[in-house]
């Protein structure tokens, strides 16, 4: 059911919705069957795994909301990769909702959720709604006249100790894109087909050693070869980006607590860095390794982060150290071999030990590492590690476990 808003509370609405009924985005083309492969931050278990290094026993069924879902690429692997949940999807265009209806149809979503509901309704006017385990806004306030607005209407929507996924341009990396921006306003191209057109035109028109030229061609050519894609990019009414800086302030609001990068790859100076440099780096707090590497990565052209709302009045700040594998790594022998676990949904090629892991990266198991993990799939959920029928002793169950944690292939289970 839509519910389309009678008078929008952000002055951008009516302009985006018209360019996304132009533009339906993502251009992701549709198909039948399952969407292809998977992305973890859409599977709300690696998500709470990665955040807290345990989940919660199960059944687990988690209340998501995506909200600007667009034509419904999110919204399809939020419902393949959370079966039995219940989703709430939507965006303000309804070009882009024909698309997500039509895509999840044919993927046959709706048939691996409790519920599926996709409508047309702001996300600044879901009051009623929820509350959600998980809330997914990917792309989408940095389109609001005023971000912050959408912030505070996402933040009472979440359940104590519920998540926040956002996705927000980052100044750095966007610079020959706002360049490109600017000129075609400037010349006054417009926001519609003619602007798609004389876009395109410009890359091939200018110089081929142009700066501008040379990163689209580079960079983003591949993601925006749909035209959804490169008019989002470069021709889009309304658009915000931040610097490091600004992100913080931004996401410093009462009742939510920063929770960890959903790219922490990005954030290490590891990356950028070694030697003595690197050692420098490290002594720094997380905050100024973060601006390090922005400092010394000027393609970052977007940050993508967790957001968790506080259990209470008073509750403690998330710490980013731990946040990811350090949390379960720094466990006893003992703890680790009396604790349970399951398998991560997000591994390609499962079960081998040839895999790609939750982040699409080639990896290689051990026969003992991947014996470990099928012992527990086959064994009663919450059954220890330690008491897994299998021919290794203590000391290699524990050196497979803490690698296979490390894989993010392992998720232990909490007691």
């Amino acid at each position: 059911m839509d519910h389309p808003p009678e008078a929008p509370l952000d002055a951008a609405t009516p302009v985006v919705s018209a360019f996304y009924d132009r533009f339906p985005y993502p251009g992701d083309p549709l198909q039948d069957g399952p969407p292809p492969g998977y992305n973890w931050r859409w599977c709300v278990d690696s998500v709470v795994a990665a955040v807290d290094g345990v989940l919660p026993p199960r059944p687990r069924p988690w209340r998501i909301l995506d909200a600007g879902c667009g034509t419904g690429v999110s919204t399809d692997y939020l419902c393949h990769l959370n079966p039995g949940a219940t989703v709430l999807a939507v965006d303000i265009s309804a070009g882009a909702l024909a698309v997500a209806r039509e895509r999840t149809a044919r993927s046959g979503a709706a048939a691996r959720v409790e519920e599926l509901r996709i409508e047309q309704r702001s996300l600044l006017d879901l009051a009623g709604e929820g509350p959600f385990d998980y809330i997914n806004s990917v792309g989408v306030l940095h389109h609001l006249d005023r971000p912050e607005e959408g912030l505070r209407a996402l933040v009472p929507l979440l359940r104590p100790g519920g998540l926040l996924h956002l996705f927000l341009y980052a100044d750095g990396g966007r610079w020959e894109i706002h360049r490109t921006q600017r000129a075609l306003a400037l010349m006054g191209v417009g926001t519609g087909p003619a602007g798609l057109r004389l876009g395109r035109e410009l890359f091939a028109t200018l110089p081929e050693t142009n700066r501008l030229r040379r990163h689209h061609e580079q960079r983003w050519a591949l993601d925006t070869a749909a035209d959804a894609n490169f008019a989002d990019m470069y021709l889009h009414p309304q658009e915000t980006s931040y610097d490091l800086e600004r992100l913080f302030r931004f996401v410093d609001q009462p009742g939510i607590r920063f929770a960890g990068f959903s790219n922490p790859e990005v954030w290490d100076p590891a990356r950028l860095l070694q030697g003595e440099l690197l050692e420098r780096a490290r002594a720094l707090p997380a905050r100024q390794q973060w601006a390090l590497v922005e400092s010394l990565d000027p393609d970052i052209s977007h940050f993508e982060f967790f957001l968790r709302r506080q259990e209470g009045e008073g509750a403690p700040e998330v710490e980013a150290a731990a946040w990811s594998d350090t949390a379960p790594q720094a466990l006893s022998d003992e703890a680790l071999l009396a604790a349970g676990g399951e398998c991560n949904r997000c591994l390609w090629g499962w079960p081998s030990t040839a895999l790609l892991g939750p982040d699409l990266r080639p990896l290689t198991l051990t026969e003992e590492e991947l014996a470990l993990m099928e012992a527990l799939e086959a064994a009663h959920a919450g059954t220890p590690i330690g008491a897994l029928p299998l021919a290794q002793g203590p000391a290699e169950r524990v050196a497979a476990a803490r690698r296979l944690l490390a894989e993010r292939v392992l998720l232990l289970l909490k007691a």
